[in-house]
């Protein structure tokens, strides 16, 4: 009995030391831009439900959006065209978490850069000039934030849209709801006048959605950055270096007219301006 026992102790003791071993090593290499390089594998959290940026395609079962075949790009543009990129499912939750745990190298998923932001994640370049806007009927005839005075705004409960829609239309009401389905459902009865969010958002929403256009361009500036650990600097100047060379090449343009062209009011030059 005391020699089985120690047969099957003997292979756990070993096995605990090379796990061990492989967690030294792995915390030894701290710099997130030697690993990508030496792996030819860059892992990015994006987002899965978000359309246009990061929607779960039904029919392949993959993740599909501008946001994913811009990593793509950058994983080919920064390490060469056998270079693999990887992708994790991100929420706004998640995301921070996944980055900080080593779960994901970089965080690509409509992530606005904020002062907040910036104590805890280390960003790129702007890639989206993103900002806030505004979604109504086609026959609508509000032609900008201001035109919202004495009018009913949509919003989501907990975003930045409703202090905005105060600011620039103080004689504005607005509803809030719970989500942008909601809000949607209510401007498409006639609860209010139009909906106002990121114009990255309200461009998916009227993608799918015929008789609705964005108008007035964007009221904010709120662009959208690609993080990375705090403090991986090395990365962060090579994803911004890759990004730059894909405007140069005219591969950034192409992807962004592939997702968002031809969506009613949703001005691309605007976007690229980042």
């Amino acid at each position: 009995m005391k020699k089985s026992t120690k047969i099957f102790i003997l292979p756990l003791v070993l096995a605990l030391l090379v796990t061990l071993a492989g967690c030294a090593k792995k915390q030894k290499s701290s710099n997130v831009y030697d690993q990508v390089k030496e792996s030819k594998t860059i892992t990015w959290g994006v987002k899965a439900d978000t359309r246009l940026f990061g929607l779960m395609s039904i029919k392949t079962g993959k993740i599909e959006g501008f946001e994913v075949d811009l990593a793509k790009a950058l994983t080919k543009q920064m390490l060469g065209k056998d270079a693999k990129a990887e992708f994790v499912q991100t929420t706004p939750k998640t995301r921070i978490p996944l980055l900080k745990n080593g779960n994901i190298d970089a965080i690509l998923a409509t992530m606005t850069i904020t002062p907040d932001r910036k104590k805890q994640v280390t960003f790129s370049e702007p890639y989206f000039t993103a900002g806030q806007s505004l979604l109504v009927k086609d026959d609508s005839s509000i032609k900008n934030v201001r035109d919202l005075n004495g009018k009913t705004a949509l919003a989501v409960k907990g975003t930045t849209a409703v202090d905005n829609v105060k600011k620039f239309a103080p004689k504005a009401k607005v509803l809030e709801y719970d989500d942008y389905g909601q809000a949607f459902t209510a401007l498409k009865a006639g609860q209010g006048q139009a909906m106002t969010t990121d114009n990255g958002l309200l461009a998916g929403i009227a993608s799918e959605n015929k008789g609705y256009k964005l108008v007035g361009g964007t009221y904010t500036t709120e662009p959208y950055g690609i993080a990375v650990e705090k403090g991986q600097t090395e990365f962060a100047d090579h994803i911004n270096k890759a990004l730059n060379e894909l405007k140069k090449n005219g591969t950034y343009h192409r992807l962004l007219v592939k997702w968002f062209d031809g969506i009613p009011g949703f001005n691309i030059k605007e976007v690229e301006n980042s």
